[in-house]
């Protein structure tokens, strides 16, 4: 999913879309994300009909919950924005006691910290990128890719940025202009790059190598820089400065490449060995 930093939240390897109430300073979640990680499932079309019979069953116990849940427009894979059912931590707490599931007390802590942690957040944002620090250390990752993990998200935010202020408002052309760079220097759509991966939910960043991390930074700030000297305005400008960006990282890639003799665009990733194993017979499953 081509989801913005801001836009979702990872428990674990489960990528949860989310929005923020800044009147009321309350995190909303989407339900189905939530169940999705408490079924422990890889189809997303599942957790929705649990959600469908869970809320029938709901409503006729005359629970609270159902009703207590907002529609809000959050992205989904295509990068479109559609209505999706919506809740508080403190209304999804109550949801999680009706689903039978072991994930559902790791969970219902991880919801508990999200609001705590906000306000941490405004009043340090230091704070927050030493959680990220400690996340990916926890999953192993060494200090050097790290380091690059963060350097690559800083470039990120830099080009977003710059895409707010010159009329890139919208979360469908952040994730058309976002797959125009990566297909521009990788050769594949983020999608296709993903599925190299063997990647369902989980964020691609998180599991590109230390030369992949590199060279989408390079394209990005490539495209920022292009941007940036032709004042780009609007969709259609910053979609060609993508275009331009994403193809002076490919000829760098090509160059290191031929002298190498390696592909910089690989699938590897870092999945724990069952869920690689697991992912990999359901892809291949799909595919017959």
């Amino acid at each position: 999913m081509s989801y913005s930093e801001k836009t979702i939240a990872i428990f674990e390897d489960y990528k949860i879309r989310r929005h923020y109430d800044e009147k009321n300073e309350v995190w909303y979640f989407s339900v189905i994300d939530i169940l999705h990680v408490l079924l422990q499932n890889d189809n997303y079309q599942t957790s929705r009909k649990y959600w469908n019979k869970l809320k029938e069953r709901l409503k006729k116990e005359g629970s609270q919950s159902v009703t207590d849940c907002h529609q809000l427009k959050l992205p989904a894979s295509d990068g479109k924005k559609y209505k999706t059912d919506a809740a508080s931590p403190q209304t999804l707490l109550r949801l999680i006691q009706s689903v039978p599931s072991p994930k559902a007390e790791p969970i219902k802590l991880w919801l508990a910290k999200v609001g705590y942690e906000r306000m941490q957040d405004m009043a340090d944002p230091a704070k927050s990128l030493n959680r990220a620090r400690e996340y990916w250390q926890q999953h192993g990752r060494s200090e050097k890719w790290i380091q690059q993990r963060m350097t690559g998200q800083e470039t990120r935010n830099k080009l977003t940025d710059y895409w707010k202020e010159h009329d890139i408002k919208d979360e469908e052309e952040y994730a058309i202009i976002t797959n125009i760079i990566h297909r521009e220097w990788t050769g594949v759509s983020v999608k296709q790059h993903k599925g190299m991966k063997s990647l369902k939910s989980q964020n691609l960043r998180d599991h590109m190598s230390e030369a992949e991390l590199i060279f989408t930074a390079l394209a990005e700030l490539s495209t920022r820089q292009i941007a940036e000297s032709n004042q780009a305005i609007g969709f259609n400008e910053n979609k060609t400065a993508g275009k331009k960006g994403g193809a002076i990282a490919k000829k760098a890639r090509l160059d290191l490449e031929s002298k190498t003799g390696k592909s910089v665009v690989t699938g590897k990733n870092f999945l724990p060995p069952k869920k690689q194993v697991k992912q990999i017979k359901n892809r291949k499953k799909s595919a017959r």
